[in-house]
């Protein structure tokens, strides 16, 4: 069997989830998200556990088992706790700001870039001196968060040679060693 799909979800208090046919919703602190599932794969609620289950062992059917398991547990742990990703920016006279939901990013091209965010999503920004400037990105849709992340990175990713351009917090970069000096 999956060992993903094997594991259990154990509902956090506060988290309601409902089964209708093939579509499973969460209500929990951080608001609710559904999630539309394979109506092959069977789900069971019983006393604050969620157990997914398979009704045969073939290929198509041990994919699905895994994947309904990890996007149950991401609704559960988004109504719950939600998400954050932290990305940065590196390089000289690269900022960042934000108003509301609009967020104005500055990295050597000669206009600022101008991001709306959906309004299920909220940013941050922080810059302190001494350090790259910050954005924060949180909500309660992890393939949200990640999408708006991907296409903020988009926007300049970072170069192999000095490491430059928007990043992730934590990201290890493998930077290419440049150019040598011609032979006499």
């Amino acid at each position: 069997m999956s060992r993903i799909g094997r594991k259990i979800i154990e509902l956090p208090k506060g988290v309601e989830v409902k089964l209708e046919k093939n579509l499973i919703t969460a209500k929990g602190a951080k608001g609710s998200l559904s999630q539309p599932i394979d109506p092959d794969m069977s789900v069971a609620i019983e006393d604050g556990v969620l157990t997914v289950s398979r009704p045969t062992e073939q290929k198509r059917h041990k994919a699905l088992h895994g994947l309904t398991r990890a996007l149950i547990n991401n609704l559960v742990i988004g109504v719950s706790d939600g998400f954050t990703r932290q990305m940065e920016l590196v390089g000289v006279g690269y900022r960042v700001s934000n108003t509301g939901n609009l967020l104005e990013i500055s990295i050597g091209f000669s206009h600022p870039i101008m991001f709306a965010l959906p309004a299920e999503v909220k940013v941050e920004t922080v810059t302190e001196k001494g350090s790259n400037p910050k954005i924060i990105i949180s909500g309660n849709d992890k393939q949200l968060v990640g999408q708006i992340c991907a296409k903020i990175r988009s926007f300049k990713k970072p170069e192999p040679f000095k490491g430059k351009g928007i990043k992730f917090t934590g990201e290890i970069l493998r930077k290419k060693a440049g150019k040598t000096a011609g032979k006499k």
